[in-house]
């Protein structure tokens, strides 16, 4: 290994005396998601403070890379792209600018903050891959969701959403766009379940 390294080493130097830069491979884009900025809806304040958990996912989704599955059961990443972060972390981090920006609660944070909370929201990311069907991808995110009160853990709230939205296009770029309009319906439609539960 270190007579490789040396060899490898001294062919870069080579290349380098002959002026010629050797081809630096292109850079992998990484994606993110857009948090709710407005809300179409007037929203009830709450005087609590909630801890959003990071939403457990199975190994194929609890990833940096784009999940996408072309027939039932098999599930393949796209080669030229990668999200910003795993993917439930992302939607978590998301999800917490969303409740901010509803300016309707009291307090909103991340489970690993030391927050002393009301409530817990807990999640199950069921699906968050592009689906194909004859050739044209649709963004597909599932989010099982239970909002828990505390300190006696009780769950007062179940929140089922579930966005499919088509891409315009089959570049990556637009399938990106497809999940960020499915998680932003997403986010919207588990902040106004939450925040009008009967808690």
């Amino acid at each position: 290994m270190i007579n490789r390294r040396r060899f490898i080493l001294a062919g870069g130097a080579a290349v380098a005396g002959c002026g010629v830069i050797p081809e630096v491979n292109n850079p992998i884009p990484l994606y993110t998601l857009s948090p709710v900025r407005d809300f179409g809806r007037s929203l009830p304040k709450v005087n609590w403070q909630l801890v959003i958990g990071t939403p457990v996912a199975s190994a194929d989704l609890n990833t940096t890379r784009i999940a996408l599955t072309r027939s039932p059961g098999v599930i393949e990443y796209y080669a030229n792209g990668a999200w910003a972060d795993y993917a439930p972390v992302l939607l978590q981090g998301k999800l917490i600018e969303s409740f901010e920006a509803s300016k309707a609660i009291v307090a909103v944070g991340r489970d690993a903050v030391g927050l002393r909370p009301d409530y817990v929201l807990q999640s199950e990311l069921r699906d968050f891959q592009a689906e194909y069907s004859e050739g044209k991808p649709t963004a597909h995110l599932r989010l099982a969701a239970k909002l828990v009160r505390m300190p006696d853990r009780r769950i007062v709230a179940n929140i089922l959403t579930e966005q499919k939205v088509p891409a315009e296009g089959t570049s990556l770029a637009q399938i990106v766009r497809a999940f960020d309009r499915a998680a932003g319906e997403a986010f919207e439609d588990v902040v106004v379940r939450v925040l009008t539960a009967e808690t």
